[in-house]
């Protein structure tokens, strides 16, 4: 057996171990469970702790964490040991079915969004056996949904789970049409391709802003950037294919299937992606590998960064979410077919598809907002904030004469006949990629590319799965009253569906200006910022969307904008203080020392050469004053603004006023810090530059 096989999934408490280390009968109802959702007998809880336990042992593990996904975007765990005390005064370990099954942390801490008051203290963990438990740091980790004394659900894992659900009962009923009555459920798959940049940490240890908020508030770029493209895809350095080496053993010690890794545009820029898997084993991987990817590269003297945008001028950093829909059966509902009817089936789920993101533009463009991720949105190696369809020329001309009721002939002369049950085989991937489309169709899978670096794919996937599984809905609606006439009523359904909302499909440069205009034209939302995103989550269509689908409460709904407002207040706020305090604590002094300095230099050259002219110097010491007092201006007005914005009540208002009068100032800070960045001598500049912390690892 190789290295490889020996180690992937060793630390995973997976199916082949489960099946060795139960009981059959025990077996067997967690396999049952685990499939239909069905509730876990405590019985059956109890023998599947006690061998988990025994697992866990044998390779070293002392405790055990409920470990959950809490509203701050990171995990959370609290560890308790196996030890229990004899009478005899000694210990044995011990693990019981009801401690597999539930915990109880203290949810105070928690971000709430207003579902609880502070002093209501009592959270709930609930185990998770759709996904596997695992050891790391001598400690049995077990995925588990997180909520309230009261039920409301505080964490991200249980709208993705309540999401896997709804579209799992309407994409059944929509199969069961086509006659499907193999199909026994309908699961959504995630590959999620996670960008990053390694910078070394001795540089990173000298900038507060990185430190503090993950992206650097100042610097200038060095005379070379990305022009070149030279680093894309280029020979991956020796110190960072190490890093990438013990990566790949860690991820794989707990079965997660990283598989493709390669330098992305920008220096010292890289991705990770993994092979698909179910969204929510997909969910709990990656977040898992952020955070071994941060540790990792501790170990190799780095540090890994995760924000959207931490270097100005140069590519940021997203994740592409590429969602995909399968029967249990193994049969892709996004990839077109061989036979009629198989067409037939793809056409009805990627309109389906089409209704939703065109419906649900507003929720979809919120799933990817944040504070770190207005900064990349729309740059050149990131979708615009304007949500749109990319589906490639040949689809594209496929739906428009189904549409239109036409002939039409497909690539290579094939005749493709209309009315949509005697579709013929057609291929797919006949069209080159769209980079600069949000949402593009990429043969059997969509890739949402919108989402940021730092962001649990789990909003996104519930946003994608709750929309697709309302059109599924209406779709069932219409057509299950037609069954005698169900090829002309599907026809009539999808021809309606394209006429509705093919505006949503654009295949062109969405970079281009001219989109903008053309996207208004079309009645496309343009939400460009966080403030201007979120107030849509809470209207009623999109209200009624998650509650008709039991993802969401109309209160949890509530929570969860405040909570994303008040993230968004608490980022700039944060930035803001922290730029507010490297102008005074660092610049400030380093400049006026390289002012005195060259003011020096000039009296002494004056005092040996009574006529010298000094005027580089003086000139230099006029252009470096002017930039120092600009900066120090709107470095006090920055500092009283940053004040006033905490005072507003209102965090709507509060989040307004962070994106028009503290961002702005922001903005103008740094402009003088980087120009005096350029004009300062470098022994003078008091943090490592653009060329130190992206040229050096």
């Amino acid at each position: 057996m190789s290295r490889i096989n020996e180690l992937f999934g060793s630390m995973v408490f997976n199916d082949a171990t489960m099946r060795e280390k139960l009981p059959k009968e025990t077996y067997k109802a967690l396999k049952k469970t685990i499939q239909n959702g069905k509730t876990l007998d405590p019985a059956i809880a109890s023998s599947v702790a006690s061998a988990m336990k025994d697992w866990a042992l044998e390779r070293g593990a002392t405790h055990y964490t409920h470990w959950f996904q809490p509203m701050t975007g990171v995990t959370a765990e609290k560890h308790d040991g196996f030890i229990a005390p004899t009478d005899d005064g000694g210990a044995i370990m011990e693990f019981s079915g009801k401690e597999l099954i539930k915990g109880e942390p203290d949810a105070s801490s928690f971000p709430s969004g207003g579902l609880r008051a502070t002093f209501e203290a009592r959270g709930y963990t609930a185990w998770d056996p759709t996904s596997y438990a695992f050891i790391k740091d001598n400690t049995l980790y077990i995925p588990t949904a997180f909520c309230s004394y009261s039920g409301e659900a505080l964490d991200k894992k249980t709208p993705l789970l309540r999401s896997i659900e709804a579209i799992n009962k309407q994409a059944m009923r929509v199969l069961k049409l086509f006659g499907n009555e193999d199909v026994k459920n309908v699961i959504t798959t995630v590959g999620a391709e996670q960008e990053y940049f390694l910078v070394d940490k001795k540089y990173f240890d000298q900038r507060n802003d990185l430190i503090y908020c993950g992206r650097t508030l100042f610097g200038a770029m060095p005379p070379k950037g990305q022009e070149l493209d030279d680093h894309y895809f280029g020979s991956i350095k020796t110190r960072v294919k190490a890093y990438m080496r013990d990566l790949d053993d860690e991820l794989w010690k707990l079965g997660i299937l990283a598989k493709t890794e390669h330098n992305e545009a920008a220096p010292a820029q890289h991705e990770l992606a993994p092979i698909y898997t179910t969204t929510n084993i997909a969910t709990d991987h990656n977040q898992l590998t952020m955070e071994i990817m941060k540790r990792v590269a501790e170990r190799h003297g780095m540090v890994c960064l995760l924000h959207e945008k931490p270097f100005e001028g140069i590519n940021g950093s997203g994740k592409h979410n590429n969602w995909s829909i399968s029967t249990d059966t193994g049969v892709n509902l996004l990839e077109p077919g061989k036979l009629p009817h198989e067409n037939a089936q793809f056409i009805t789920f990627l309109c389906a598809a089409i209704k939703a993101v065109d419906e649900y533009q507003d929720i979809l463009r919120i799933s990817a907002a944040s504070a770190g991720n207005d900064h990349r949105l729309g740059a050149n190696e990131a979708p615009p904030a304007i949500i749109s369809i990319f589906l490639g020329d040949e689809l594209t001309q496929i739906l428009e004469s189904i549409e239109g009721g036409i002939d039409y002939e497909g690539a290579g002369g094939r005749d493709l006949q209309l009315g949509v049950h005697v579709l013929p085989h057609f291929a797919q991937d006949t069209t080159d990629r769209n980079r600069t489309s949000p949402f593009a169709f990429t043969g059997n899978k969509f890739e949402f590319r919108m989402v940021g670096s730092s962001f649990s794919i789990s909003g996104p996937n519930v946003v994608l799965n709750t929309a697709i599984a309302e059109a599924l809905k209406q779709f069932a609606d219409e057509l299950e009253g037609e069954k005698e006439n169900f090829t002309a009523a599907l026809n009539k359904l999808i021809k309606k569906t394209i006429k509705k909302h093919k505006r949503i499909i654009f295949n062109g440069n969405g970079y281009d200006e001219a989109w903008v205009k053309e996207a208004e034209k079309r009645g496309l939302l343009n939400l460009p910022t966080t403030p201007d995103a979120l107030p849509e989550f809470i209207n009623e269509k999109n209200i009624k969307l998650f509650t008709d689908h039991k993802v969401f409460t109309e209160a949890e709904i509530h929570s969860r904008y405040e909570i994303h407002l008040e993230n968004y207040c608490k980022v700039l706020g944060i930035e803001a203080n922290t730029m507010v305090s490297m102008v005074k604590k660092y610049i400030t002094p380093s400049v006026a020392e390289y002012i005195k300095a060259l003011a020096t230099t000039v009296n002494e050259l004056k005092a040996a050469v009574p006529n010298a002219a000094c005027k580089a110097e003086v000139e230099l010491i006029e252009k470096l004053s002017e930039l120092l007092n600009a900066m120090y201006e709107d470095n006090n007005s920055l500092e009283r603004e940053s004040v006033s914005a905490k005072k507003i009540a209102d965090l709507q208002k509060r989040a307004n006023y962070y994106r028009d009068t503290v961002i702005p100032l922001m903005d103008k800070v740094r402009f003088s810090a980087d120009e005096l960045e350029l004009i300062t001598a470098k022994k003078y500049w008091p943090m490592p530059t653009y060329s130190d912390l992206i040229y050096k690892v």
